[in-house]
């Protein structure tokens, strides 16, 4: 495989561990990944509930909470560490600008489009920002934003698919039609980003998720013009993931009619594992009475089916009557657990299985 790199960094296998929250990816996972060769990713999602005995309250535990994490898995490797801190958190900045004081090696934003990120940048910083997006579009939007307001060029691209897991950057139409398929959106956003880039004298890497499951996946995106991938869903079901084993079970026992399609409270659709939890939530048996968190922007008590931040947390504990396990669409694939060595080297082996049959 190619190498990845993003400014000075160099990641020898282009693979991008996913940030999953809530407790799913943290230092443990994300220190494996980086110390195979790959980028891992710690989720900002939920740490404060995590480590509630850190801080008096989330807020502060949430800060803390990253520090922790981040300083965890720089202990545990040299590789390269990324943190992954959803745009609609609502102490997303904070949590940014802790991020950027541990020097982390890069901050993934999604969730929403992070058009100030840049302005949380202090002198002297080498922490590399990487927007998610789901569309030619949306980067040539951030792009263009960040260079006016900041002349920040993005460090690299991250172009999440209709398949991937957790909350999605589609409508529910979008998310079954070809149009918006990663094979389709990956060229135009390579193309937007190229062009971004020349006008610029910038090498803008993009990495292409959602969906992609094995070596051959890699090599087809990659052909299709990414430089790099990322894969969230195979790495749950590694020895390393920071997830409840019952959460990982989770994976292993679904079939391909068990994930579906939800409706997530920070009012996007989400990808999930289908289970008592979800269907109690189906029939309105859920609702909350009062937000113990406040940890979405967009998230409103009132008209809440349930509290997310609750659901996933029990989940991440293995308390899966009680919440739900996001995953991506291949998420049924998964058989069997692996360590992180194992799975990397079964993807690199797949990559020059697929490369020699197409050569």
């Amino acid at each position: 495989m190619k190498e990845l790199k993003i400014g000075n960094l160099v990641a020898t296998t282009p693979i991008v561990q996913g940030g999953m929250g809530v407790g799913i990816s943290l230092s443990g996972l994300a220190a494996a990944v980086a110390e195979e060769g790959g980028i891992g990713v710690i989720s900002a999602a939920g740490l404060g509930v995590i480590h509630h005995d850190l801080a008096d309250n989330t807020q502060d535990a949430n800060i803390a909470g990253l520090r922790y994490e981040i300083q965890k898995a720089r202990k545990a490797t040299s590789g390269i560490i990324g943190v992954n801190i959803m745009v609609a958190l609502t102490d997303f900045s904070e949590l940014a600008k802790v991020a950027i004081e541990e020097g982390i090696d890069i901050i993934f934003a999604g969730a929403g489009l992070p058009l100030s990120l840049p302005s949380l940048l202090t002198e002297g910083s080498k922490t590399k920002l990487v927007p998610i997006v789901s569309s030619a579009r949306a980067v040539k939007l951030i792009c263009t934003k960040w260079y006016q307001q900041y002349k920040y060029i993005p460090d690299a691209v991250v172009v999440e698919g209709p398949k991937a897991g957790g909350h999605l950057g589609y409508k529910h139409e979008q998310i079954f039609d070809e149009e918006y398929s990663l094979e389709k959106i990956v060229p135009q956003v390579v193309a937007e980003v190229n062009r971004f880039g020349a006008e610029h004298n910038r090498e803008i890497p993009v990495i292409a998720g959602g969906g992609v499951f094995s070596g051959e996946d890699i090599y087809n995106i990659m052909k299709a013009g990414a430089s790099a991938v990322q894969m969230g869903t195979r790495f749950v079901v590694t020895e390393e993931c920071d997830a409840s084993n019952e959460f990982k079970q989770s994976y292993i026992n679904a079939r391909k009619e068990d994930i579906s399609i939800i409706q997530s409270p920070v009012g996007m659709p989400g990808r999930a594992i289908s289970g008592t939890f979800l269907d109690k939530v189906s029939q309105g048996l859920c609702k909350p009475k009062k937000c113990p968190f406040n940890c979405i922007k967009t998230c409103n008590v009132t008209d809440s089916p349930y509290c997310i931040m609750l659901a996933l947390y029990n989940a991440y504990k293995g308390r899966m009557e009680h919440g739900y396990a996001f995953c991506g669409s291949n998420a049924w694939q998964c058989k069997e657990i692996l360590s992180v060595r194992e799975l990397m080297n079964k993807l690199r082996e797949e990559y020059k299985t697929a490369e020699k049959s197409n050569n």
